[in-house]
């Protein structure tokens, strides 16, 4: 899961230690940046790859190849053996064109049959034609590997622009002083939403003499205009469930209450 993979990057305690016999890093539970993966990939001299599913799909719906084909860093992979998947407009369900992003719908013969003794949620997600509506947002490239953004719930509206936190909180942990990074979504009397950044410095005096400013500024660097965290705060830890998904819910409404 990417926290163990951001650990292994980041930690000083992985020096210690001969990680020579890795041959292989598989990753799951939640998005991993392309940047953090290749990172690790150098530092270990091994693949670090991914794969995507759910419960939902019995589990796994998209694989990365660990062999004889090109890997692709940040990807989920493929998609398996007798497994559809279309990508649609997240407002009008209509299909967008390759490359563009998307929500994924997924039909094959380990989707669910739905959820027990619970037909409205059900009917929320799984439609009359098989389609089960994930609510993550990606896109599929030309070689047929896919990408995941986030999730349609976590997506930021700023001005009309949808921002994805999972893009932001990827670039963060690149920067030298960040140990771990979360985005949640602000709201903005102009914008309607913003992004904010949660972020965990290193330990180092370097990384504590780092300012807020400096980070937001080197960010606005790297991504367009509308991606630009608006809000950062710095936090001793990143709240995570334990499968390694950012709680954005309890930061949210740690954003509420400081005001």
């Amino acid at each position: 899961m990417p926290p163990i993979v951001l650990g292994l990057v980041k930690h000083p305690l992985v020096a210690k230690y001969d990680l020579s016999s890795v041959r292989l890093v598989f990753s799951g539970a939640a998005p991993l940046g392309e940047d953090i993966a290749r990172e690790l990939s150098a530092k270990l001299g091994c693949p670090v790859v991914q794969g995507y599913g759910m419960t939902e799909a019995s589990p796994v719906t998209h694989l990365s190849p660990t062999s004889h084909e090109p890997m692709k860093p940040g990807s989920a992979g493929k998609v398996v053996p007798n497994t559809e998947v279309k990508m649609v407009d997240v407002v009008s369900g209509e299909a967008v064109a390759q490359g563009a992003e998307g929500e994924l719908w997924i039909r094959g013969p380990q989707i669910m049959k739905g959820y027990l003794g619970r037909p409205a949620e059900t009917a929320d997600c799984l439609d009359r034609e098989g389609w089960y509506h994930t609510g993550d947002v990606g896109y599929v490239d030309d070689d047929g590997f896919f990408f995941i953004v986030d999730r349609t719930k976590e997506l930021i509206k700023y001005k009309g622009l949808q921002v994805a936190p999972a893009e932001l909180e990827a670039l963060l942990v690149t920067h030298p002083a960040i140990l771990d990074a979360a985005v949640v979504r602000k709201a903005d009397e102009e914008a309607g939403e913003v992004p904010k950044a949660y972020v965990v410095l290193k330990g180092d005096d370097a990384a504590r003499a780092t300012t807020s400013e400096a980070i937001m500024g080197w960010v606005a660097g790297r991504v367009a205009p509308h991606k630009r965290i608006r809000h950062l705060e710095f936090i001793d830890q990143i709240p995570k469930s334990a499968s390694g998904k950012i709680l954005r819910r309890v930061l949210i409404d740690r954003d509420k209450v400081s005001g």
